[in-house]
């Protein structure tokens, strides 16, 4: 098993770490079941934000839909390269490492903390849509950044794990979506069969 990196865990964030986790455990439960909730389950906006990008990509040209066609793909990539690097780093979560009272319960031993996953995906959906959709786009970037925040507000992640996921995520996508256009002559060609409904409003 690798040691983690030298830059990671406590040494570089702890303590703005512990200051938001002590924040939120003063903060009412009301606010936490929302903050932990949308942490939980907040990815799958993402994933209706991809359907609404798809839906009025219909009436678009190929490029477009190639993007938005391409989006969960991209995601996907991210999501693996992430799951390689932090296989790699090791890095236990900080509710594992330092005493501090947090939202949720800590994840496994074993299940690494650096880079977020959340935040990876996070910010690949985002950047995707934002290249694909502008106005989808638009709400998926602070989602994004909402969902990193809250990983930290939850208590499972050093802030510089999801400072790094956001920054992977967002790499990612504005490397792989312009790939995706290329495959607008094929979108184009589907509106000629019987995969048309897929491709186009008309």
């Amino acid at each position: 098993m690798s040691a983690p990196l030298a830059f990671g865990g406590a040494s570089v964030d702890g303590g703005l770490y512990t200051w938001v986790t002590d924040l939120a455990h003063s903060t009412p439960h009301a606010v936490n079941a929302v903050v932990a909730g949308w942490s939980d389950y907040g990815l799958a906006l993402f994933a209706a934000l991809m359907i609404a990008a798809w839906w009025r990509a219909r009436g678009e040209g190929g490029v477009r839909m190639a993007r938005v066609l391409a989006s969960p793909a991209i995601v996907v990539i991210a999501y693996a390269a992430n799951s390689v690097l932090k296989s790699v780093v090791d890095e236990q979560r900080p509710c594992r490492t330092l005493h501090t009272v947090i939202v949720e319960a800590c994840p496994a031993p074993g299940d690494w903390s650096f880079p977020s996953n959340h935040a990876v995906i996070a910010a690949a959906a985002a950047v995707t849509l934002l290249l694909a959709d502008r106005r989808i786009g638009l709400i998926a970037v602070p989602a994004a950044v909402l969902m990193g925040a809250s990983r930290v507000w939850i208590g499972v992640h050093y802030p510089h794990d999801v400072a790094v996921g956001l920054a992977v995520g967002a790499t990612l996508a504005l490397l792989l979506t312009p790939l995706a256009a290329r495959a607008a002559p094929q979108v184009d060609r589907l509106r000629t069969t019987r995969l048309r409904p897929l491709v186009s409003a008309q």
